[in-house]
């Protein structure tokens, strides 16, 4: 079942021991926006998948992160949220995994979940083609003794 949260309230995420981070709901409007980001946009033509991903979870992450804990500058002095310091959190590898486990594959988890199967044959969901020739005669069965 798909439960709606109606509040629509930013929540904490924790990455990793000691670092949170409070971002914005995972909604259309930011997956859209975040598609149209001048970084995500100018990723060459020739760049692979995973330099696509880091940009649009870099892109999102930006747009996301509304405050954090944890989090401070070289010489240890909490920083706030801003541009490059997102960028530079999610250069730290296990700190991009936990982003995207924890906030960006819930919502592609709910992209896959539309594409498992194929329409039913009956029923609301009918549209579904058959695959297979339909067979001309029926089968004969050979009596063993």
């Amino acid at each position: 079942m798909l439960t709606l949260d109606l509040t629509n309230q930013p929540r904490w995420h924790d990455l990793a021991p000691g670092v949170r981070v409070q971002l914005r709901p995972l909604t259309t409007a930011l997956m859209v926006a975040t598609r149209s980001d001048p970084g995500v946009e100018t990723v060459p033509e020739d760049a692979s998948d995973e330099e696509r991903g880091v940009a649009f979870a870099k892109a999102l992450a930006r747009r996301a992160v509304l405050a954090w804990e944890g989090i401070g500058d070289a010489v240890g002095n909490p920083i706030d949220p801003s541009p490059d310091a997102v960028d530079a959190l999610l250069d730290i590898w296990p700190i991009f995994e936990a982003f995207q486990l924890t906030y960006v594959s819930k919502g592609l988890l709910l992209e896959q979940e539309k594409n498992v199967s194929a329409l039913s044959l009956n029923g609301p969901s009918a549209g579904a083609s058959d695959t297979a020739k339909p067979v001309r005669k029926a089968a004969r069965t050979v009596r063993r003794g």
